[in-house]
């Protein structure tokens, strides 16, 4: 009786994370855009072109891909099946680790923000990192992952620097301040960039290790 307890108030609570995530999540997201939409289009950019500026931040792409696979989780709708996948949510875990050490350390005070866009931007870089990193912890059953799943994990984060590059070469505008290649020079953008492809594999293999032995303990339990 007590272990059908145990289970019925772990489910609940579950639960209401995942539901809490997800609520969190889109709003951050969707007062992200009403905040900065008007600002890009008063500084003359078109909707395309501020549509296109906003999605260039790892921020906002690593919080979409967390709300599609929270809301995966919460609506189990068939399109979105992927997402719900184990190495794809280990993977969005390590990158949303990623955004919230490199937005509390590296990027801390560099903008100062007030109202609905210091409460967007904790919920992204700090809120949302908390609660999805831990769902996937407690919540998501593990995988014995292959060691090799960190260097799969390393392709996105490699073509956002490339695109990011490439796209600052031609409009010289860059989302952080540590791939300015036109402050820093390519250089060290590219040294920058390496550096932080190391922390992925590492915090990547960390997240394989911590997968690999909670399957473990979970079928030794059996």
């Amino acid at each position: 009786m007590q272990q059908g307890k145990s289970v019925n108030s772990s489910t609940k609570l579950s639960q209401l994370i995942l539901i809490l995530s997800v609520l969190l999540i889109w709003f951050s997201l969707i007062a992200q855009f009403c905040i900065s939409i008007p600002a890009s289009l008063n500084q003359g950019r078109s909707i395309a072109g501020t549509l296109v500026m906003i999605l260039s931040f790892f921020t906002i792409q690593v919080n979409l891909l967390a709300g599609l696979a929270m809301g995966a989780l919460l609506l189990k709708p068939s399109t979105l099946a992927f997402f719900t996948r184990g190495y794809v949510i280990a993977g969005i875990a390590l990158y949303i680790t990623i955004v919230c050490l490199v937005s509390n350390t590296v990027l801390l005070g560099l903008v100062h923000l007030t109202g609905l866009a210091l409460v967007a931007d904790k919920l992204m870089h700090l809120i949302n990192p908390i609660l999805f990193v831990a769902y996937w912890l407690f919540f998501i059953p593990k995988e014995k992952l292959k060691w090799t799943q960190t260097l799969n994990w390393l392709w996105y984060p490699f073509f956002y620097f490339l695109y990011t590059i490439i796209r600052g070469t031609v409009n010289h505008w860059y989302p952080y301040p540590f791939i300015n290649a036109d402050k820093l020079g390519y250089s060290q953008v590219i040294v920058n960039s390496l550096f932080i492809l190391g922390a992925f594999l590492i915090l990547g293999l960390l997240f394989v290790a911590i997968s690999r032995s909670m399957t473990a303990k979970s079928n030794y339990s059996k």
